[in-house]
């Protein structure tokens, strides 16, 4: 909780977009902001987003969560199905994150985090931010409507929180004085080839593009990593380049005098937080 500036419940919020494999660029934003000696108070992520924020969220580096991806391939995540709501099942993803992380629950991680997953009878965004739904809630985030099957939670089907809300600073921006946020989905070009697959890649790239421009503006700082739109949703063989550049661009972005005026402003905020944690626990030992 913020102690100085009563009105938010956090002081710095991190907001992670969605953007399939590109969400890969999250893990070298979030080096460069660990090197800005920077913790979020909570975290909000969509989709990929979701994916790199509930493991850091759960303690991980980054180069840790790299390495949890490291040499694998798309198919481990998934499973095929009879085609009715989607070609495949995230049954591999959902093993995948039962096995790594270390937290169950939402309550258990070691920063607040909200995944974002879209209710697709209702049409609606949804928060998950409690309660022992924590894999379910992200597998939901992550489940790209037609290409997977929705993940069914409590008998709702939840899909893809990047159909509505793709970059989710909204979602805490009222709760926090400062905002990062990583916006990793750029446009991306037509593909040379046309298939099912990329129809499917731009036309959801289209849609979560659109939504993502209100919240660009609720930024205080917004990264956005520019140069990886060839890549494409499920490319997991370019894992390192993508990190790379995610790094690059939040590098040269917190190097801007009005970042590290937000930059100090956080530091400061936490040598105050910890002095004021260490008077009370002197009071409190008498």
């Amino acid at each position: 909780m913020a102690l100085f500036g009563n009105h938010y419940d956090y002081f710095l919020g991190y907001a992670l977009s969605g953007g399939g494999a590109k969400g890969f660029a999250h893990l070298g934003a979030l080096k460069v902001l660990e090197k800005c000696k920077l913790k979020p108070d909570i975290i909000a992520g969509t989709s990929a987003g979701a994916l790199a924020g509930v493991f850091y969220a759960d303690g991980f580096h980054p180069d840790e969560i790299a390495e949890l991806f490291r040499k694998r391939e798309f198919r481990e995540f998934v499973e095929l199905t009879i085609p009715k709501t989607g070609f495949l099942k995230n049954t591999g993803l959902h093993t995948f994150l039962k096995k790594n992380l270390r937290a169950s629950r939402f309550e258990e991680l070691q920063i607040p985090f909200c995944a974002v997953a879209t209710d697709w009878s209702r049409a609606t965004t949804v928060i998950f931010s409690n309660g022992n739904d924590l894999v379910d809630a992200v597998v939901a985030s992550c489940s790209v409507p037609i290409v997977f099957s929705p993940q069914v939670m409590n008998g709702i089907q939840y899909v893809d929180g990047g159909l509505l809300k793709n970059f989710p600073v909204s979602v805490i921006r009222k709760k926090c004085k400062y905002v990062i946020g990583v916006n990793v989905s750029m446009m991306m070009p037509p593909s040379s080839k046309e298939n099912i697959k990329t129809m499917m890649e731009r036309t959801f790239n289209l849609m979560s593009n659109s939504n993502t421009l209100f919240d660009k503006s609720y930024c205080d700082i917004l990264i956005e990593t520019k140069g990886i739109e060839k890549f494409s949703m499920f490319d997991l063989q370019n894992l390192q380049t993508i990190i790379e550049a995610g790094y690059h661009h939040a590098a040269v972005k917190m190097s801007e005098d009005e970042s590290w005026k937000i930059v100090k402003r956080c530091l400061r905020h936490n040598e105050l937080t910890k002095k004021v944690h260490s008077q009370l626990s002197r009071f409190k030992r008498g």
